[in-house]
């Protein structure tokens, strides 16, 4: 088992309240906290909908998926700030600066590229069909409809 280079256990960070490095890296860090409450939240609501639904008090069917929001939205915050996991966040974003983007020209030409070669695929693949369908008609393996 690896061992942590800072000598902090997740449970120890998860239950301290640093941040670390924190105007590092921050709009990946941050869609990714988002992006771990919102499914937090669905499956919260989810609970509350399915399996808690039929119990008549609200504290159970509302309350319990209410604290696994608020706990999950408490260890998304503290994910990102994991030395390891931060560390690699930022790496990603540093990554992404250096990405060269197309243009919006370019963009639409490629896309013009993609759905001509996929219609015309699927036009192929049509004519294969028929031609299929015909052939296996004429030698009896089909019955005509």
């Amino acid at each position: 088992m690896a061992r942590n280079t800072d000598g902090t256990t997740l449970t120890g960070n998860l239950l301290s309240f640093g941040l670390y490095k924190r105007n590092q890296g921050r709009l990946t860090r941050q869609l990714t906290a988002l992006a771990v409450v919102l499914v937090i939240c669905f499956g919260a609501w989810t609970l509350s909908q399915g399996p808690l639904s039929d119990y008549r008090t609200p504290l159970v069917r509302v309350g319990v998926p209410l604290a696994l929001s608020v706990l999950g939205a408490w260890f998304a915050f503290r994910l990102i700030h994991l030395p390891r996991f931060a560390d690699f966040l930022i790496s990603v974003e540093a990554e992404m600066d250096k990405v060269s983007w197309a243009s919006r020209e370019e963009l639409h030409r490629a896309t013009a590229v993609v759905i001509v070669t996929m219609t015309f695929l699927g036009i192929v693949l049509l004519m294969y069909d028929f031609i299929w369908v015909w052939l296996f008609t004429l030698l009896g393996v089909l019955k005509q409809a």
